[in-house]
């Protein structure tokens, strides 16, 4: 039950994301914005048809390719629905419950009947194009049955409906507290449904009637917006104000690696008002602070309500929502208020916590700590964070092989899996290969979290599904990059490593990104260069010149692996700005040029042109880094390797 609710919330994602096209259309038009009257009734024209789009949207994900037949199943399944009801009994009114049985039930019948085989002369009406048609069979036989019974469960909702939206400051604490706790088990998008969508009427000056907390809220209705205001303390304040917490409880010579990630999951939250990247960074370290999260998430619904604020949003509780209906709000400047209040609520409990338990949030891991939590997705050393055809075959295998795999679904940020066997996955892979968390739900299915990006990850995971999972070429069976051997000592003397670049050499552990300075990536040292060219350090041979041009990949001639990583986030270029000067499995000598980079352009673009050089492939082996400062290029005596 638990999984088929999640399915639910998962496929309202790709309706809902409709609502802040409708909340901005519906606000530009009114008097006090555009005055447009047309475009306000654009807006209303997506708000007063949510129950054919979440019988769209929800047919589409519960469909097991995403077919646009499915979705065409859904929007006839909810129109045949309302159709009939309404001809029976035209006091009843699901609201957006209707378009979620028809979209439910639509994607079943997809992957149902989506290949059914037909004699010839009735061939036409086959495969996917029955769905439709056995669905508005089904939706006939259900409108008979919900035009006589539904009335009973229309009573219960209006009176649970009742309850909430009257209950006062009890109503919107427990909404607020269960909001929050529902988000691991992805649970939440379906209680949001019913209070923003479905709970609740108000009767425009028109004359028609609009259901639902953000629709009221949008049109007018003085009585709506209680169970919205409260968010934004929290999202514009408080879960900014639990990143500084992070950041100040931080390891000193952590700071700077874990600083820019914190700043910029703030300013996400305090803008636009996501707050999952935030909430995943302690969600599974400490199941505690999230419950401290949600209490407080009640605790900021609860003053919003008592002093009588009514704000709405379209989207989120960010800061572009909080100010495009601030002229529709009721004591808007009181979140404010309150938000100031929650932010240093939020900084002492945290701070307190984190400090007083040794919680390992980002920057307090442990110095030998192999598997290191960021919110920043990575990929297995040697990998580039954004080939996701590189990563899916690593999750996968870290899976338990695609045959262990039932079904792959995916939602805003987490992976979710039905396995065949939960045992063979190993979770510590997982996340040496950038996952967040894992999360076992029930008895067979899995949630994997991802991130933003989990869309590509997943699609790449799928293809690689039905093509057998083949392993990449320059990847071998456990996911290592080919390469030397991967046994045996090594050594390199001062002699035989040179610098590749005139500039200031740093310890590893001064490299402003948590993932080298961590040495997730393996040992080493970093180079603030200042000449254009990088030359080979050893004699050797090339063996990846990576598609982006930002990093080389070099093997010594007694297959030590080197890792030249030019810059940092210099993936994002996509290769402009540098110039590869060599190929894959080319011979070098020490000081042969490899790749050219125009600096000045880089370092307009990047976040640092401060370059890591990494020992990729070590063992029982020791680096020694023996000098710092500056140094030209071809200089040696740098480092060792023992």
């Amino acid at each position: 039950m638990l999984n088929f609710l999640q399915r639910i919330g998962k496929s309202l994602m790709f309706p809902i994301a409709t609502l802040p096209a409708a909340a901005l259309l519906v606000r530009l038009g009114m008097e006090d914005m555009l005055d447009v009257p047309f475009v306000t009734a654009a807006g209303n024209g997506i708000l007063t048809n949510l129950s054919l789009i979440f019988a769209i949207g929800i047919a589409m994900g519960f469909a097991k390719d995403g077919s646009g037949a499915a979705a065409l199943a859904g929007a006839v399944g909810v129109l045949v629905l309302e159709g009939g009801i309404g001809a029976i009994n035209e006091d009843i009114n699901m609201g957006v419950f209707s378009g979620i049985v028809s979209g439910v039930i639509a994607g079943m019948l997809y992957n149902r009947f989506h290949d059914v085989k037909f004699p010839e002369f009735l061939s036409f009406f086959g495969g996917k194009r029955f769905v439709p048609i056995i669905t508005s069979l089904v939706m006939v036989a259900l409108s008979f049955v919900f035009g006589y019974l539904w009335v009973y469960p229309q009573n219960v909702l209006d009176a649970t409906a009742n309850w909430i939206l009257n209950a006062g400051e009890l109503g919107v604490g427990v909404y607020g507290v269960l909001n929050r706790l529902l988000i691991p088990v992805g649970l939440h998008h379906v209680m949001n449904t019913l209070i923003w969508f479905d709970f609740g009427t108000f009767t425009t000056e028109s004359g028609e009637v609009v259901r639902g907390e953000i629709n009221r809220f949008l049109n007018g209705d003085p009585e709506a917006g209680h169970f919205l205001a409260g968010f934004f303390p929290v999202m514009m304040f408080g879960l900014p104000a639990a990143c500084l917490a992070m950041y100040a409880a931080a390891k000193k010579h952590r700071k700077a690696a874990v600083g820019g990630m914190l700043l910029s999951i703030a300013l996400t939250s305090f803008l636009t008002g996501v707050t999952e990247p935030i909430e995943f960074t302690f969600m599974f370290l400490s199941p505690l602070l999230f419950v401290v999260h949600a209490l407080l998430t009640g605790v900021s619904m609860v003053a919003a309500f008592m002093l009588d604020v009514r704000h709405g949003f379209g989207f989120s509780a960010g800061l572009i929502d909080y100010l495009l209906n601030y002229s529709i709000a009721e004591n808007p400047l009181m979140l404010i208020l309150i938000g100031l209040i929650l932010g240093v609520v939020y900084f002492v409990v945290f701070y307190f916590l984190i400090v007083k338990l040794d919680l390992k949030t980002p920057g307090r891991e442990d110095e030998d700590e192999d598997l290191v939590e960021e919110t920043q997705e990575v990929g297995q050393p040697n990998t580039p964070a954004n080939d996701y055809d590189a990563k899916a075959y690593q999750y996968l295998e870290a899976l338990g092989g695609s045959e262990n795999i039932k079904t792959l679904d995916y939602c805003t940020t987490r992976l979710r899996l039905q396995m065949d066997d939960r045992d063979k996955v190993n979770e510590a892979a997982l996340k040496r290969y950038g996952a967040r968390g894992v999360m076992k739900v029930g008895k067979q299915n899995l949630q994997v979290i991802v991130g933003t990006t989990v869309e590509f990850l997943a699609e790449s995971m799928r293809k690689r599904i039905d093509q057998g999972n083949e392993t990449p070429p320059d990847t071998d069976p456990k996911g290592e990059e080919q390469g030397g051997s991967s046994s045996g000592s090594r050594k390199l003397s001062a002699e035989n490593f040179v610098m590749p670049n005139e500039g200031t050499v740093m310890p590893l552990e001064d490299v402003p990104d948590e993932v080298f300075a961590s040495r997730m990536m393996g040992p080493g040292f970093a180079i603030d260069p200042e000449k254009d060219t990088f030359t080979s350090p050893v004699n050797g041979k090339v063996v990846q010149v990576f598609p982006t041009k930002h990093a080389i990949g070099l093997e010594t001639e007694d297959g030590m692996e080197i890792l030249i990583h030019i810059g940092l986030d210099t993936v994002q270029l996509k290769g402009e700005g540098f110039e590869t000067l060599v190929e894959a499995n080319q011979t070098v000598k020490q000081g042969d040029p490899l790749i050219r980079v125009d600096l000045d352009f880089v370092k307009s673009k990047a976040p640092s042109v401060v370059t890591p050089i990494i020992f990729t492939n070590l063992e029982n082996e020791t680096v020694t880094l023996h000098k710092t400062g500056s140094f030209s290029q071809g200089e040696a005596g740098i480092v060792t390797v023992q």
